[in-house]
């Protein structure tokens, strides 16, 4: 099974922008994707055979998740149930046979960090989400999760430190993510690969230069890290300020 996840940055936008070639090429059995910004309605795309969910935020244009899938999932739930998270459209969660698939697009602390203790919060109801679906069955959980967890997920480390997005507290908070028993699927398989990035600044020419961040991620329950294989990222499609990633799942 081939999962893909995108932030798309708006899906209107990068449907115009060459998404639909990207799909067809890439032949996914599943396709995550976030910053939506759209409701379903708005969304001119419709490929066969595939089953869409969507959840989009309250606040037009903003936001919002969505799932393309081949097979039809036992069960599909929007949110986390506590309702202080559950209004911007930030989770899809499908459960299948063997395991619960997560999309999740994790909240900006902003530039100046106004947001940081909503975004921690965010963490630990997160955190206790996936913990408890793994109660049931192993977690797959993808998606923008808007933080660089170590040095070698960011070009130019030093100058960052304490930016959104890099900051000692978000970075930490995705740590206790990984001691609850996740693995970041990329990382386990190229421990020290550098210069590879999800997402590049628009300013500056970045994305030419290579000067980006990894905050896309595939985890997994460490149950099923045998069960992976080829993780990657999509450096060279392009349609939006991030790239896609994915990574095969065998039962």
């Amino acid at each position: 099974m081939k999962i893909i996840s995108w932030n798309v940055a708006g899906f209107r936008a990068c449907l115009k922008k060459g998404f639909e070639d990207f799909f067809y090429t890439a032949d996914a059995d599943i396709v995550c994707l976030q910053e939506v910004k759209a409701q379903l309605d708005e969304i001119d795309f419709e490929p066969k055979d595939y089953y869409c969910y969507l959840n989009p935020a309250d606040k037009k244009g903003y936001s919002g998740t969505l799932i393309y899938t081949l097979d039809k999932p036992i069960s599909v739930t929007y949110g986390i149930g506590i309702d202080k998270h559950d209004h911007e459209g930030r989770v899809i969660t499908l459960e299948f046979d063997k395991f619960f698939l997560v999309n999740q697009y994790v909240p900006n602390v902003k530039r100046d960090l106004s947001r940081m203790e909503y975004r921690m919060e965010w963490e630990e109801d997160i955190k206790k989400y996936l913990k408890n679906l793994e109660t049931k069955k192993p977690v797959v959980v993808c998606g923008d999760f808007n933080v660089a967890h170590e040095e070698i997920d960011i070009k130019n480390a030093k100058a960052n430190i304490g930016n959104a997005g890099f900051t000692y507290e978000e970075r930490e908070k995705f740590s206790e993510l990984l001691k609850a028993g996740f693995v970041d699927t990329f990382r386990y398989f190229n421990p020290d690969k550098r210069d590879a990035y999800s997402w590049w600044s628009y300013i500056g020419n970045c994305r030419a230069r290579n000067i980006g961040w990894r905050i896309d991620y595939f985890l997994v329950s460490k149950s099923i890290i045998k069960n992976v294989s080829d993780p990657i990222i999509y450096t060279d499609v392009y349609g939006s300020d991030h790239c896609p990633i994915g990574i095969e799942l065998k039962f």
